[in-house]
């Protein structure tokens, strides 16, 4: 068996949102490796422009296209100008979120609720369905949610956030049931404390850090890269009779 062919994404389109930074661009990069054309998408196009031009320097097939993915009208657009450029989308990786409160749940505004959902749920939900015509056309087609440990178990001072992911966790498990006919798998990954810049305030937090680190049974955060392996086995045919599945990649938090 070859199984280089097993995790190939060779000629496959990848559409990846929040991917300018952090775990976004972590996939991107393992996708771009593995042969897929990969669009990356976030709010700001300079910063889309950079990295993109950072993956072709590898000699590896990228574009960036800007979106606001609290903005419907600007989803139809990425995914209309995606497959302008590429004709079409096997694999949509859901990662774009906010966290923009820390504390009591309590405290959390209805603005701030209202966006939270907007873009860890709504979002998704919109774009699965906006890319759903081309999907199924694609003989591999499939979606990779990004929640978290917190959509497991509620995280300290991330109550809304939780929320959040835990609809997203059961999102990708009402796709997966629906569209399984349609030969398009859908899991979701939820990544615990990864150094990102999304996720600083925590790390770089000694205080936190300890307490983290006590509960972890590899005693490290994780990098974007190791996200991004598990995203690949998820995208390719390596993970062929999976679906509605979720998986943890968080050093044994949960355990």
């Amino acid at each position: 068996m070859d199984l280089s062919s097993v995790f190939s994404l060779d000629g496959k389109v990848a559409l990846i949102t929040g991917a300018s930074k952090g775990i976004g661009y972590g996939i991107a990069e393992i996708f771009a490796a593995a042969g897929a054309k990969v669009v990356i998408s976030s709010r700001k196009q300079d910063a889309l422009d950079e990295k993109a031009n950072q993956l072709k320097n590898q000699g590896y097939e990228a574009c960036g296209i800007a979106c606001n993915v609290s903005h419907p009208e600007e989803l139809s657009l990425l995914v209309k100008k995606t497959v302008e450029k590429y004709g079409t989308i096997d694999i949509l990786v859901n990662n774009a979120g906010v966290s923009p409160v820390f504390g009591p749940v309590h405290e959390t505004s209805l603005e701030a609720f209202d966006k939270i959902m907007a873009v860890n749920v709504k979002a998704p939900f919109e774009l699965c369905r906006l890319c759903f015509p081309h999907l199924r056309k694609s003989s591999a087609a499939s979606v990779i949610n990004i929640s978290s440990i917190g959509g497991i178990s509620p995280e300290t001072g991330l109550g809304i956030y939780s929320v959040s992911k835990a609809a997203l966790i059961s999102l990708t498990k009402v796709f997966a049931k629906e569209w399984g006919e349609a030969k398009i798998r859908v899991n979701a990954i939820c990544p615990g404390l990864i150094e990102t810049k999304f996720s600083e305030p925590l790390w770089s937090n000694e205080k936190i850090m300890t307490k983290v680190l006590q509960q972890l049974a590899i005693k490290r955060t994780g990098t974007s890269t190791e996200i991004g392996l598990m995203a690949l086995y998820l995208a390719s045919s390596a993970s062929s009779y999976t679906t509605g599945s979720v998986f943890m990649a968080d050093g044994g938090f949960s355990i």
